[in-house]
């Protein structure tokens, strides 16, 4: 639609002329003409890259080359990516596609970047831009958006992709995450109830569940602020109370003490979602840690909802193996947004991991191949099944698992990526809502302690 109404001004440029002088009619004709051209240039390479998604990956190298590519990361195993080097193969038989552990990946990477042995694609986060500590991670990267590449970009929610503030792609996500609570559908179903959406539903079914016989309706790890059920629950909410106010994100960002006023609400909601009994703090103490243990007592089957991240569902499939409760009587989960809002659950649509070309690479044309091979609807969907996180694609229909954050209305989904609050401001936020949610603190003291939190 923007290209079109591109064109369509550019030939009004044209037609108008007529009034000017010779000189500068041909000159103003000569310029009209010129972003015509490159506006149906761009048109032309995104409908092609458009066509090649529908019609599925072909080949645009010689596929009986043959080249190394390194992939590198913090992941111990990449077992969702090697499947893709294996479908990769297919069509390239004699590329030798390999993943790499890097021990202590985030203080590593800029150092492995300006080795002799760089990879050629490498992990990368958000967080790291804008930071010169992390300088050399985006300064290597390569630019996605260049039209030449013919990535699918389209196929990406685009509000979980990076906006940099000279309009270049340093990443692209191939993984996103979000937070929320695992379900028991099958309690659910047994006592004739339906998964809350709204925060009133929440609370009675959490009451209904406790009057049918269920100790802990809803649990999660409380020992550390970085992923208390606390966190959790309270950072889309929080999200969805500053998105769409500019300032309060520029006050939050430059750590303003005044800033802390933005917490209040959500402060409050968490001291509301505690006096509402709708977990109990000693039980929850009790789980050890927010993945393992987390996992391990949703699958002893007598939780119908345990509050977790995307990135504790991702373990969920091998560990249904490991617990002796879940062989016995296994049970139909499923991943949902925590409705914290009267009016409806928010979706916290954040990236989980992305994907950077290394412009220095020895085999960048291959690199830039895979790329394109990768960053397709089919692909990045196969991938995050494989892996058991979310896909950063448009569709999530295509998982049970996930289906349900499909289903938000897009004025309820909230990411960082899109409205620019950053890592520092965020730990902020964790640290009030823990110490209120704790007893630590007052919310007075909280909100009056806003970017005197360590960091």
């Amino acid at each position: 639609m923007k290209k079109t109404v591109c064109i369509a001004l550019a030939m009004m440029m044209i037609l108008s002329l007529s009034a000017c002088g010779t000189d500068q009619q041909s000159a103003a004709t000569e310029a009209a003409e010129a972003e015509t051209a490159a506006a149906v240039t761009e048109t032309a390479a995104a409908e092609a890259v458009q066509e090649a998604a529908q019609e599925g990956f072909q080949p645009s190298l010689d596929t009986s080359v043959s080249c190394h590519i390194t992939v590198v990361g913090s992941y111990d195993n990449f077992e969702a990516l090697e499947t893709e080097f294996d479908r990769f193969n297919e069509y390239y038989p004699n590329v030798e596609l390999v993943f790499t552990k890097v021990e202590d990946y985030n203080n590593m990477i800029g150092m492995v970047l300006n080795g002799n042995d760089a990879p050629d694609i490498y992990v990368n986060y958000s967080w790291m831009y804008g930071r010169e500590v992390y300088q050399s991670s985006i300064d290597y990267a390569e630019d996605l958006t260049d039209p030449a590449l013919g990535l699918d970009l389209d196929c990406i929610r685009s509000n979980i992709i990076l906006k940099t503030t000279d309009g270049t792609l340093p990443m692209v996500p191939v993984f996103s995450t979000t937070n929320g609570m695992l379900v028991n559908n099958d309690l659910f179903e047994k006592e004739g109830l339906s998964v809350p959406t709204t925060y009133p539903e929440l609370v009675a079914v959490c009451n209904e569940f406790r009057e049918k016989g269920y100790e802990n309706p809803m649990m999660g790890f409380s020992n550390e602020e970085i992923t208390s059920l606390f966190t959790l629950t309270a950072y889309p909410y929080f999200c969805g109370t500053v998105a769409n106010d500019a300032e309060a994100v520029q006050k939050l960002n430059a750590m303003d003490p005044s800033a802390g006023e933005y917490m209040r609400p959500t402060l409050e909601k968490i001291q509301q979602f505690l006096n509402d009994g709708c977990v109990n703090l000693e039980a929850c103490a009790e789980i050890e840690n927010n993945y393992d243990a987390v996992i391990l007592r949703f699958f002893e089957g007598d939780v119908p909802m345990m509050i977790c991240s995307g990135d504790a569902v991702s373990g969920t499939k091998k560990r249904e193996s490991r617990s002796e409760a879940f062989i016995a009587s296994p049970f139909a989960y499923s991943f949902v947004p925590v409705p914290m809002s009267d009016e409806g659950a928010y979706f916290l649509d954040i990236p989980n991991l992305q994907f950077s070309v290394n412009k220095e690479s020895a085999n960048l044309d291959m690199a830039n191949e895979f790329m394109r091979f990768l960053i397709t609807m089919p692909e990045l969907n196969e991938m995050a099944q494989n892996k058991g996180l979310m896909s950063p694609t448009k569709d999530l229909s295509f998982n049970n698992m996930y289906a349900a954050f499909g289903e938000i209305p897009e004025s309820r989904i909230v990411s960082p990526e899109e409205f620019g609050l950053i890592d520092d401001a965020v730990k902020q936020l964790r640290q009030a809502v823990y110490n209120v949610a704790t007893g630590t603190m007052t919310i007075d003291e909280a909100v009056a302690g806003y970017g005197s939190f360590e960091q």
